[in-house]
């Protein structure tokens, strides 16, 4: 377990914050916000590569806070792989082991477990810039895990790689994260990583940590309009509530549960948002009718944005969809949502 209590960095104008956070045991964290957030800082904390103001960093019951990085029991990895270009792939991978006391024939053993493990045991003579970017962050990972660390720390370690390689290593993660059983704190900005191998999360903004929870609760029910936005959920709107009804501009928005408090936000996945040509005949209780005023290429998806009175929604369509319908900037359309899918904070 790690527990990270009322922890504050200063490194030149940036700041960490009074950062609380408990991480379970063998669990996979990953921690989540936009570039600048203060993540790989926080990363570089746990692993003892910059000096903390206050605070205290506790993994498995030992304070780490002011020991030096080779005796704190981490491994790292960067999204740079930050291999040393003049030594071989077994001597990179290797190199930790000269700051830990080991015996050598087991060392050695598991040395062959994890390049075998890996699909790297053919890549040992050869030097880093010979190598794929996947075949990099494999030695990489290999590098990190030689010397049996309790917890591993990966930096964004997906986002050098094109799509291909991402989703392989990926699943590699995942693999060695339950064949291990060890701590994994990862840093990225992408939420689908996050989706795919966390069991706890946190998201940060500005140096803070802005909210924590399983997965699920940062995807599905956001604290704040930040959380909600950056989770895509990309309808956020300040509203009035009176009721089972908020109040966003001149429109009215019925919601499943009454909100406390008289005002607040609303938040609704673009996904959750359905487009029609006339109004439906549905149990959705919203629906509005608007004018399309962009169409976003996404790639698998359009993003639509439809104008309704002072507002401007955003729904997600797939490209067969919207040609069905011939959807074009400028038309009429009714778009239309469940009162369930609206988010209340």
């Amino acid at each position: 377990m790690i527990e990270i209590r009322n922890l504050k960095v200063h490194l030149g104008e940036f700041q960490l914050k009074n950062i609380d956070l408990t991480i379970e045991d063998s669990g996979f964290f990953v921690l989540m916000g936009p570039t600048g957030a203060g993540k790989t800082v926080l990363l570089e904390a746990l692993a003892g590569l910059v000096p903390v103001l206050d605070g205290s960093i506790v993994i498995d019951g030992r304070d780490t806070t002011r020991l030096p990085p080779e005796k704190r029991g981490v491994g790292i990895m960067y999204q740079d792989y930050a291999l040393f270009p003049h030594l071989t792939i077994e001597h990179n991978i290797t190199y930790g082991l000269r700051y830990h006391r080991h015996d050598r024939h087991t060392a050695r053993k598991r040395f062959e477990r994890l390049v075998n493990d890996l699909g790297i045991s053919h890549l040992l003579k050869r030097h880093p810039d010979t190598l794929s970017g996947g075949e990099l962050q494999r030695a990489a990972l290999a590098r990190s895990l030689i010397v049996e660390p309790r917890v591993v720390l990966l930096d964004e370690p997906l986002s050098a790689l094109d799509q291909n390689f991402r989703e392989e290593i990926r699943q590699l993660l995942r693999q060695i994260h339950r064949s291990l059983g060890i701590t994994f704190f990862m840093v990225t900005h992408d939420f689908s990583e996050a989706l795919t191998l966390a069991t706890q999360a946190a998201v940060m903004n500005s140096g803070s940590i802005v909210q924590t929870g399983t997965i699920k609760d940062i995807f599905q029910r956001p604290v704040t309009s930040f959380v909600a936005d950056f989770v895509g959920m990309k309808n956020v709107f300040p509203a009035t509530f009176s009721g089972n009804i908020a109040q966003v501009g001149a429109v009215s928005v019925e919601v499943a549960k009454r909100h406390g408090n008289g005002n607040g936000y609303i938040a609704i996945r673009p996904e959750d948002i359905v487009i029609s040509l006339k109004p439906l005949d549905s149990s959705m209780r919203n629906s509005f009718a608007g004018v399309i005023r962009g169409i976003v290429d996404q790639g698998f998806l359009y993003e639509v944005h439809i104008e309704v009175h002072d507002l401007t929604f955003r729904s997600l369509v797939t490209k067969g969809s919207a040609v069905d319908l011939g959807l074009d900037s400028g038309m009429s359309v009714s778009l239309s949502f469940k009162s369930s899918t609206v988010h209340v904070f």
